[in-house]
């Protein structure tokens, strides 16, 4: 009897203890935090992946063949219209120097019999011997002569010294600078070989020149973003490279046609830096612009992860005065994916509940 009545005893304490337990842990709630409603900030953006450039980059290259007899500027050197780059030494080859010397040579010889013919043709037309026609033919055979004469001397300066003079334009061999900016890249160092730019092939690229202060940010973003995208958009570009450093631009093209790169399907756009930080920007430089879609600031925000999502309504979790924790309906704003606007339901100060992750088994 004694036993049954300890048994007995003993299931009813550890009821009891258990019943305290789970009573108490609703009380308490073991690993459960509260969150805060505060006021911040709220921005939805598009991220695009790039690089900063030139807005206008020139490749310098040679109308003459050659070799490079001299460059006057370096790799990040500033340089005006007009100056000076690289002065290309003609180098023609034992044929090309031969032919263009003997065309001159026959040139000058034509030019003479022509030139005689004419003055003997001039002198018969001032006594009335030939006729008008007939003058008027050795009058242009003449000139035609003296034209291909110059030509060919033409060319043969362009040989052997590359320069050469036609009417008041000067020709030569000292390739200038086209624009007031600075030198990017130099390709070539003193005797390389010079292949000219022709309408059949490409040339040389000797260097390249570009404005800095006319930078542009060039990249992708992804389709999912694109849509919600228009020209005019305020962007924060930040540079791998410059830490802490935040340049503004404007949302300037927005491809029309989406290209595909590793699966994925992108856009091109392209946004014109409007302010720049102290430190010089490179041409090349790895970079995220953070086009801004939306932007809230001074709103009640909670992390976005406190939200529970029924349909078309959104709960979280709060304590009421007696410190039981039930759900409460409230209406959400702009997202930016981590914290979310809450427009109605909470006040600033009000505690949201949040639970501990659940484990994984």
């Amino acid at each position: 009897m004694k036993k049954v009545i300890l048994i007995g005893g003993g299931i009813v304490i550890i009821i009891l203890v258990m019943f305290f337990l789970f009573k108490g842990s609703g009380k308490n709630n073991p690993g459960i935090t509260l969150v805060k409603v505060e006021k911040g900030e709220i921005v939805d953006k598009a991220i695009a992946i790039g690089n900063i450039l030139p807005k206008n980059e020139i490749a310098v290259k040679s109308k003459i063949s050659g070799i490079v007899r001299k460059v006057f500027v370096e790799m990040g050197e500033k340089v005006r219209k007009g100056d000076r780059l690289i002065d290309i030494s003609p180098s023609p080859t034992p044929l090309e120097y031969a032919e263009a010397k003997r065309n001159v040579e026959l040139a000058e010889v034509d030019y003479e019999n022509a030139r005689s013919e004419y003055q003997r043709a001039r002198e018969l037309s001032e006594k009335n011997l030939i006729s008008q026609q007939e003058f008027d033919q050795k009058s242009k055979r003449y000139k035609e002569a003296k034209l291909r004469m110059d030509l060919a001397t033409e060319k043969l300066s362009l040989i052997e010294i590359g320069k050469t003079q036609i009417a008041d334009k000067k020709i030569e061999s000292v390739i200038t600078s086209p624009i007031t900016g600075t030198v990017l890249q130099r390709r070539v160092e003193e005797g390389d070989p010079v292949v000219p730019l022709t309408s059949y092939q490409a040339g040389t690229e000797l260097m390249s020149l570009a404005r800095m202060d006319n930078l542009i940010f060039k990249g992708t973003v992804d389709e999912i973003d694109v849509g919600k995208l228009e020209e005019g958009m305020e962007t924060v570009i930040k540079i791998g490279a410059l830490p802490g450093e935040e340049i503004k631009g404007i949302l300037d093209k927005i491809s029309p046609k989406a290209k595909k790169e590793e699966n994925a399907t992108l856009f091109d756009v392209e946004i014109e830096v409007t302010q720049t930080g102290e430190k010089m920007l490179r041409a090349g430089y790895s970079a995220n612009a953070e086009i801004i879609i939306n932007q809230k600031k001074d709103v009640l925000v909670i992390p976005e992860r406190l939200i529970e999502f029924r349909g078309d309504s959104t709960f979280v979790e709060v304590k009421n005065s007696h410190g039981e924790i039930t759900k409460k309906e409230i209406k959400t704003g702009l997202s930016d994916g981590i914290n979310i606007e809450v427009k109605d339901g909470l006040e600033e100060g009000n505690e949201v509940v949040e639970r501990p992750p659940k484990e994984i088994t």
